[in-house]
């Protein structure tokens, strides 16, 4: 099984009444250069100006983006085809928030979600490997956070391969 950290941006926060906008992905390997990145057009009307604009998008750009389907089936082919084996697992800085998305999108999609149903919080993983329910991880990311969901992914994964080489855990069986 390989691991993949995934960020997602989205034009307000309920799935169904509001839209994906872009999300990223990169596989957690040691150069963190295997990524994926997608933008999909709305499945709504409805949308929160001000959380649309964390994405960098307007709404007229983001009319523009690809169909649901063919993103996704780019997607779900490009962790197939990068991962060694099992099912993928991914990773995610609120996992409840960024799986939830990618999971139903991939169901629009009418695919498979090679991810399965849950997915592992960062933060989460982190803060038990330092015994400490409040251990503040964000600052192990190098990459700089910018609302960009590849750029985000990048950090978050490089928080958590510091920790995994930290305490000798493989990235892959």
């Amino acid at each position: 099984m390989s691991w993949f950290v995934v960020d997602v941006e989205s034009d307000g926060p309920f799935l169904g009444e509001h839209s994906m906008v872009c999300f990223g992905a990169v596989k957690i390997d040691p150069d963190l250069k295997t990524t994926f990145y997608g933008k999909v057009k709305p499945i709504s009307e409805k949308f929160q100006p001000e959380t649309l604009a964390i994405s960098g998008f307007t709404r007229e750009q983001h009319l523009t983006f690809d169909e649901i389907r063919p993103v996704m089936t780019s997607f779900r082919s490009w962790v197939l085809g990068n991962n060694k084996s099992g099912r993928p697992v991914l990773f995610s800085d609120n996992v409840a928030y960024d799986h939830a998305w990618i999971n139903y999108y991939f169901n629009l999609a009418d695919l498979e979600n090679p991810f399965g149903y849950s997915g592992r919080r960062i933060g989460d993983i982190i803060s038990g490997l330092e015994h400490d329910l409040y251990f503040r991880w964000k600052k192990y990311r190098t990459t700089m956070h910018t609302h960009n969901p590849v750029d985000d992914a990048k950090g978050n994964a490089e928080a958590l391969l510091y920790f995994l080489n930290k305490y000798n855990i493989p990235t892959s069986i």
